[in-house]
C-alpha cells in the first residue's frame, strides 16, 4: 500500500473546474513531482492534499486512513506537513527560533504548566531546543542557529522552511516550489536535501518550475494541465510524452503572443 493515495481529487472556483479528477500516489522513500504550465492547478491540488482547500471530488488517504476533511494542524499530527510557494518565515526571530516555533504542534502540555514554567513545561522546552539544533545541522544550517532569520540568504530562509515543517517528523512532506528564486547553488543544496530526506525514508511530494531538478530526483512525475491529469511516469517517460510537450510548448506560444501584443 502506497503511503499517501489521491483519488479523483476535483475543485471548482465559481463554476471553473480549477482541478478535476487527479488520482495518484507516493510510497515511503519516494519523490514524486508535480508539474505543469502556470495555472495548471499545481498549488491548487497541494492545497486540497494539505486541508487548505476542501475537495469537491475526491479523497485523500493517508496510510489508508481518510484524512481528506482533516484541516492542516490535524495532518500534521498524522505525519503529513507541507512548505508554502511564499516563505512562512519569522524575520525578527532567529533562525533556532523559528524552527522551535515548529514543535508546538508535538506539545501535548498543559496550558497552566507552561504558565508556570513548571518542571514539564522546561523539559519540553529543553526538547524543542535539542530537536530544533538537530534539524538546523541537518540542512546545514547550525552555525547560523543565533542569527536573525531576515539576514539570511534567500536559498537558507528556504532551507530554515523545511527544517521547521521537518519539527512535526513527518511521513509525507508537500514542498512548493523549494528551489524558486534560488540560485544555481542554493538549488543544488536544496536539491541534495530533498533526496536526503526521501532516502531517511519521508514521502516527498514536490511542485517545481526547474525542470532539470525535476528529472534529476524525481522518482515519478505527474503532469496538470488546465487542471486535468494528462501523464504521469518516470522522468524519462515524461520527457518524451507528445502531450507534455505540447502542453509546455502550447505555454510557451501563449506567453511570446502576450510579450509581443
Amino acid at each position: 500500500m502506497s503511503l499517501l493515495e489521491v483519488h479523483g481529487l476535483g475543485i471548482a472556483f465559481g463554476g471553473l473546474k480549477a482541478v478535476n479528477d487527479v488520482s495518484f500516489s507516493a510510497s515511503a522513500g519516494e519523490i514524486v513531482s508535480v508539474i505543469g504550465p502556470n495555472g495548471a492547478g499545481k498549488t491548487t491540488l497541494f492545497n486540497m492534499i494539505s486541508g487548505v482547500y476542501l475537495p469537491g471530488s475526491g479523497k485523500v488517504m493517508l496510510d489508508g486512513r481518510d484524512i481528506t476533511a482533516a484541516n492542516p494542524d490535524r495532518l500534521a499530527r498524522l505525519g503529513l506537513t507541507r512548505t508554502f510557494q511564499n516563505l512562512q518565515i519569522f524575520q525578527e526571530m532567529s533562525v533556532l527560533e523559528n524552527v522551535i516555533a515548529g514543535f508546538h504542534l508535538q506539545e501535548k502540555g498543559p496550558l497552566l504548566a507552561d504558565l508556570l514554567a513548571l518542571p514539564g513545561s522546561k523539559r519540553r522546552s529543553a526538547a524543542a531546543r535539542a530537536g530544533a539544533l538537530s534539524l538546523l545541522e541537518r540542512v546545514g544550517l547550525a552555525k547560523a542557529a543565533e542569527r536573525q532569520a531576515g539576514n539570511l540568504s534567500y536559498g537558507a530562509l528556504k532551507r530554515l522552511e523545511i527544517a521547521r515543517a521537518l519539527a512535526v517528523s513527518p511521513r509525507v512532506l508537500l514542498l512548493d516550489e523549494p528551489a524558486a528564486g534560488c540560485n544555481a547553488v542554493e538549488t543544488e543544496e536544496i536539491d541534495r536535501l530533498i533526496a536526503e530526506l526521501a532516502k531517511s525514508g519521508i514521502a516527498i511530494l514536490l511542485v517545481e518550475h526547474d525542470m532539470k531538478m525535476v528529472m534529476r530526483i524525481s522518482n515519478h512525475i505527474v503532469v496538470l494541465d488546465h487542471g486535468e491529469k494528462i501523464a504521469e511516469g518516470s522522468p524519462e517517460d515524461v520527457a518524451r510524452n507528445k502531450a507534455v510537450i505540447a502542453a509546455y510548448l502550447g505555454a510557451e506560444q501563449e506567453e511570446a503572443a502576450d510579450a509581443d501584443g
